[in-house]
């Protein structure tokens, strides 16, 4: 790989970024992830005006959460009857801003080169603001019209701690959650439409709002409401950029709780609304840590423990080195403290379920919810214990990168579930092709799926320095999972998820050599792609 990467990313293409590595989808087997930065075309108004709702969560996982299905969480109320279609999404990275990149750029990480959560990965940096930025879905979609809304957490960056659960050398043994490094270097083993967007959030950083790269005082380009979170997920004691101004907030739960301003903020803007068409992204803090409540949720779901099913608490076997080092079985203090994670993430999640029957309703007493499409998904997974990995993301597995992808609007019939692979990066595609925007004069990897709509406390090392891996990915005539690691060895593996769904047997030794050979030149073209050649 021409970079150095530690988490893999995804192509069709999907996977994890310096914390970088990318999986592609193929069908049934022909191309992946790298290239050179988006071609910029110039930008032409298309004869459509069209608007949307989408709703986008942190890190939730559809095949973890059998609870409430594949939606934010168990209810007394029942908001998410919005969906009606439902979607099997894709993150191409399992990590916070690279994966978000992707979703505004429409574009694979090796072309928005955004490799990590820190501002020296790209992370909302100034390179990010003045080459990327401006070809993000909402700077097309302003450009068409439309009034944009944005509110939340944006694009976060990491401290540089390094949190390890090894003692070697200067390295602490204390860790939850990694920034950087968890390993030396050395070590190496139609009508009139509306769109509205949520995104909710998991882990604990810094992010926009770094005075490195504009500080509170940027507001990215397309946005003509912007009320973005300064530094990562909080619920109180947070600073917010209010189109441009600080605007600081304590601990109150009436006034502060954050989720609930962003709902509130949200609701102001749809009454205040002028005219049609109108693009609203929400972003609350759940399901990330410091996973705080609001107050009358704290006592929900006291019996819910993470999911047991599957691969939780086994052993990695003939999985890469940094899967197999964890402890396994895990110690009943590491079970303990991820079945409280699990809870307090399902409570925190009451609040965005809040929200949603909230704004709902309004876009309903405003006569606009009949015209609007609303989509809810999440930026990527998210694992409790499987493979005795108590709490993270960033591993190529599919309870790291499936997302839920809930869909409504109009022309969708209800109770409808689609099986073919969708990517994230195919969400900004779908929200111009909506607005009647030619997708194709962008630099957009992703593709509309809009003809689909219409059819129907124990530390686990979880990153390294080089954590980088790509994958080929086939669906039809067998589902099969193909990764390399671009490391010192070279490793591979590779899944039957037709005959092992939960990635249990790692078969790189046991498949015809001649089908590795295959899906490896397959992988070599795909990191070559670029714009339509994504998509061909």
């Amino acid at each position: 790989f021409p970079w150095e990467c530690h988490s893999g990313c995804y192509l069709r293409l999907v996977g994890s970024t310096v914390h970088s590595a990318q999986t592609a989808f193929l069908e049934p087997l022909n191309q992946p992830v790298f290239s050179f930065p988006c071609h910029h075309p110039e930008i032409h108004p298309a004869s459509h005006r069209l608007t949307h709702l989408a709703l986008v969560s942190e890190t939730q996982n559809p095949l973890l959460h059998p609870h409430s299905g594949y939606a934010v969480a168990e209810s007394q109320h029942s908001a998410f009857s919005l969906y009606r279609l439902l979607v099997f999404q894709f993150a191409v990275t399992p990590l916070c801003c690279p994966s978000r990149s992707s979703i505004l750029t429409g574009c694979y990480p090796h072309n928005h080169l955004v490799r990590n959560n820190s501002l020296e990965g790209n992370c909302s940096s100034l390179v990010w603001q003045k080459f990327q930025e401006p070809y993000t879905f909402p700077v097309y979609l302003q450009k068409q019209g439309y009034q944009t809304f944005y509110a939340g957490k944006y694009l976060n960056q990491v401290k540089r701690e390094t949190w390890c659960c090894l003692d070697i050398g200067s390295i602490s043994d204390v860790c939850l959650f990694f920034s950087f490094s968890c390993f030396p270097p050395s070590i190496s083993p139609p009508p009139l439409l509306y769109l509205l967007c949520v995104l909710t959030d998991t882990s604990n950083r810094l992010q926009y709002g770094d005075p490195k790269a504009g500080g509170v005082q940027h507001v990215p380009l397309g946005w003509n409401y912007w009320l973005g979170l300064v530094g990562n997920s909080k619920y109180y004691n947070y600073t917010l950029s209010s189109n441009g101004r600080e605007e600081k907030h304590g601990d109150l739960y009436e006034e502060d709780y954050l989720t609930d301003l962003i709902t509130n903020r949200s609701l102001a803007f749809l009454q205040r609304l002028s005219r049609p068409p109108f693009l609203m992204v929400l972003a609350p803090p759940a399901s990330h840590s410091p996973w705080t409540a609001a107050p009358h949720y704290k006592s929900a779901f006291s019996t819910i423990k993470a999911p047991r099913n599957g691969s939780f608490n086994v052993y990695g076997k003939d999985k890469h080195w940094l899967i197999r080092q964890a402890k396994s079985p895990m110690l009943n203090t590491s079970i303990e403290f991820l079945d409280n994670v699990y809870r307090q993430r399902w409570q925190t999640l009451l609040s965005v379920d809040d929200m949603v029957e909230k704004v709902l309703l309004q876009l309903k007493s405003l006569g606009l919810l009949d015209s609007t499409y609303v989509f809810y998904t999440s930026d990527h997974g998210y694992h409790t214990g499987q493979f005795s990995l108590p709490i993270d993301k960033r591993q190529l597995y599919e309870f790291d990168i499936r997302v839920p992808l809930m869909v409504r609007g109009p022309g969708i019939k209800p109770n409808q579930t689609y099986l073919e692979p969708i990517l994230n990066i195919d969400l900004g595609p779908t929200f111009l092709d909506i607005a009647g925007f030619n997708v194709s004069l962008t630099p957009m990897d992703g593709q509309s799926f809009l003809p689909l709509l219409q059819c129907f406390p124990d530390c686990v090392c979880e990153d390294a320095f080089n954590n980088t891996y790509a994958c080929v990915r086939t669906l039809h005539p067998i589902n099969l999972q193909y990764c390399e690691f671009a490391d010192a060895q070279d490793f591979v593996e590779v899944y039957n998820l037709t005959a092992d769904p939960h990635q249990l047997l790692n078969v790189a030794k046991a498949v015809d050599p001649s089908l590795l050979e295959q899906m490896n030149q397959r992988l070599i073209k795909f990191q070559a792609c670029s714009g339509p050649s994504c998509r061909s």
